[in-house]
């Protein structure tokens, strides 16, 4: 039977995890979610006391993020079995209601296929520049099939195994995957999946969304992940 283990990184993020746990609950209460995996990457807050509150098997990561998700996911795969299907999602990310019966939906349909689904990427911000930095992003998933981590990964737990998992990097990690796993095989999911706004508030939306940009172009151009994480953790210092 198919069933879906949540996978989730966390550092620090005891302020947001509530609304993620919120968002999940209901798909535990009709049995969709079978399993949910933290990721810690060495929280100094609650984060670790929130989720074990909440049911989760905690896993003890080094920080970066590749690396907690490729931690996560190896617990995860424990009890996978046949049929079961990973949900990856950022600490910071909620799902909207809703959202379990579109899950259900696409792992029906996609029952034994190689396919896997990403949500469609939202802000929990109703100004003009978040609008469109949301078509912006749909357009890159639907031009380039680039979806990003704060969208959500739903994979089969076979089809994440064969191609290797997340590989053990800080910076990138989702992009390196969901290259891997290619255009043809990534399908929208008809639901959102709803992010924080505050790094794009606090820095500027042209701004940010510019750096990130250069940092992709660089990832494409061959520069170094480390190299490119590093310079991405001098913005949010």
């Amino acid at each position: 039977m198919s069933h879906v283990i949540v996978v989730i990184p966390s550092l620090n993020a005891a302020p947001s995890l509530p609304d993620t746990f919120a968002s999940l609950e209901p798909a535990i209460a009709c049995g969709l979610i079978s399993r949910w995996v933290l990721a810690d990457g060495g929280s100094g807050d609650a984060t670790v006391k929130l989720a074990r509150a909440r049911g989760f098997d905690v896993v003890k990561s080094l920080p970066g993020r590749g690396v907690q998700l490729a931690a996560g996911a190896a617990r995860a795969m424990e009890s996978a079995g046949e049929g079961g299907w990973l949900l990856f999602l950022h600490a910071d990310t909620r799902l909207e209601p809703g959202w379990a019966k579109s899950v259900k939906a696409f792992m029906a349909a996609h029952a034994g296929g190689d396919v896997a689904g990403y949500f469609q990427f939202a802000l929990d911000d109703d100004s003009a520049p978040a609008r469109r930095l949301e078509r912006f992003v749909a357009w890159r998933c639907a031009a380039f099939g680039l979806p990003y981590g704060d969208q959500g990964l739903l994979i089969p737990a076979q089809l994440y195994e064969r191609l290797g998992g997340y590989k053990l990097m800080r910076l990138f990690e989702d992009v390196e995957l969901v290259r891997r796993i290619g255009k043809r095989r990534l399908k929208p999911l008809p639901a959102r999946a709803i992010t924080s706004a505050e790094r794009f508030r606090s820095e500027g939306y042209l701004r940010r969304s510019a750096a990130n940009l250069v940092l992709l172009a660089r990832y494409f151009l061959g520069a170094d992940p480390q190299k490119l994480a590093r310079a991405y953790g001098r913005r949010k210092a």
